[in-house]
């Protein structure tokens, strides 16, 4: 197996996913000057506008992505995504009115809608079965190195905010003025080494099969592992497009009609509960999760920096055992563990504790996310689909992922200022629960099976 061969074209792929993660979280600490300086500091409609424009477009860009990855190829529409992140990180630091910065949010939102179906889609379309979990996971690493990132950027462009200064005050400061534009143009530098690099990365060897280019996917099946690997891979893709009625690619409307029906439902599941898990609002909604905790803005940025920094610790620790422990045991550990923590914080909450004990329970609940949700959604939603419904079945969850995310996202403002922080996190921790359930019933593992072994399997079983 020539492993630096396949980890640097995984690497390079999986660096959609730090754009993704960059791009998705540096809003959140822009938002209280970007707020001031758009004047929208008093409407909670813009204020949720703003931060689910960039949704819309990711539900856009997941929307196309399986289409535009059958037809174009895997790599020619990564290469699309790197352009769109590198245009949108110059166009919304630059922006002068709420209306341009709206505009390239939403194309940002489509290259993330795009990389986060593709990235995972292309490593596991590569990558051998016994460490495909493991590389899959390699795009979750680079989402929260990329969130990461973006939090430290944060924290190192914002300056202080002195005691008494007022929202004018800090409309005029650097970082009312400045700040947050160069902390989306910070983007820019990954994102043109994301193009470069991009251009040298092969074509997916399963979509050259599937497009009879059998020599091409031979050759590069090779180079990853050798001409017995290549052998195998062609035969058992080969063999499982035989036993197919229809061996092209099949329409949106059957991928909802039997054999296909229950893989794509518990696909749509996994992804939706995947945000509605309520993590992801730690990150967007930072400055809100915080100060209801009683930190300062000042505060806010270092607790960031700190449930980053437990982010990544937890998704390397998850790319070490999602090929041991298995998606399905990860997973359901995720749901039960969050419900218990929503739960906990929820009761924080509501009699109005602060402090450390506040940030224990939010870094735990990230480090649970990350351990678990975070890169077992990725690499079910890679692996659940047969190869000719693979592209369309990725897209249509990462569609549902990014309209769970956006609802998510949208929602929350209107909870937190109806229920209060406490009613919202109980909501989450609700809906944890109960997918904890759904899970133990529907979710079967994955782990050192190969696609087609997955696909005979999930088939076999619907069509029974």
């Amino acid at each position: 197996m020539n492993r630096y061969y396949l980890f640097f074209i995984c690497l390079v792929s999986a660096l959609g996913g730090l754009l993704f993660g960059y791009d998705w979280v540096v809003i959140g600490g822009a938002k209280p000057f970007y707020e001031l300086f758009f004047n929208i500091e008093s409407s909670q409609s813009l204020q949720g506008l703003a931060m689910a424009i960039a949704l819309i477009g990711c539900m856009i860009g997941a929307m196309v992505c399986g289409a535009l990855a059958d037809k174009m190829g895997r790599k020619w529409l990564l290469v699309v995504s790197s352009l769109l992140f590198l245009a949108s990180s110059f166009g919304t630091g630059a922006a002068k009115t709420f209306s341009m910065f709206l505009i390239f949010r939403f194309f940002c939102g489509i290259g993330i809608g795009l990389a986060s179906g593709l990235s995972p889609m292309y490593i596991a379309e590569v990558a051998p079965s016994n460490i495909r979990g493991r590389l899959v996971s390699l795009n979750q690493m680079a989402i929260v190195i990329g969130i990461l990132s973006a939090q430290v950027v944060n924290w190192l462009i914002a300056q202080p905010i002195p005691d008494g200064y007022t929202a004018a005050d800090i409309l005029h400061s650097w970082n009312g003025q400045i700040a947050w534009r160069w902390m989306f143009w910070a983007a820019a530098f990954p994102a043109g080494i994301f193009m470069i690099l991009s251009l040298f990365i092969p074509e997916s060897p399963r979509w050259l099969i599937m497009k009879g280019r059998e020599n091409a996917a031979s050759g590069i099946l090779k180079r990853i592992g050798g001409s017995d690997y290549a052998s195998q891979e062609l035969n058992s893709v080969k063999n499982t497009m035989d036993a197919s009625n229809d061996k092209h690619h099949i329409s949106l409307g059957q991928v909802f009609k039997k054999p296909y029906q229950r893989i794509i439902l518990l696909g749509i599941f996994i992804a939706v509960f995947q945000q509605w898990s309520g993590t992801n609002v730690i990150f967007n909604y930072a400055q809100e999760v915080f100060q209801s905790a009683g930190f300062t803005i000042n505060n806010m940025f270092l607790n960031i920096v700190v449930t980053g920094i437990a982010n990544v610790v937890s998704t390397i620790i998850a790319i070490l055992v999602v090929d041991r422990l298995g998606r399905r045991l990860l997973m359901l550990i995720g749901a039960i563990g969050l419900c218990v923590l929503y739960l906990l914080l929820g009761v924080c909450y509501f009699y109005h504790v602060s402090g450390i004990f506040m940030i224990i329970l939010v870094v735990s609940a990230i480090s649970c996310y990350a351990l678990t949700l975070g890169p077992c959604t990725w690499v079910l939603i890679s692996e659940l689909f047969p190869n000719k419904m693979r592209a369309l079945g990725v897209s249509v969850c990462t569609f549902s992922l990014w309209v769970g995310s956006t609802t998510l996202t949208y929602t929350f403002p209107l909870l937190n200022a109806s229920l209060g922080s406490w009613g919202t996190f109980w909501i989450y921790s609700l809906i944890c629960g109960i997918s904890f359930i759904v899970l133990y019933h529907k979710l079967p593992e994955t782990k050192d099976k190969s696609l087609e072994e997955i696909e005979e399997k999930l088939i076999g079983t619907v069509g029974q």
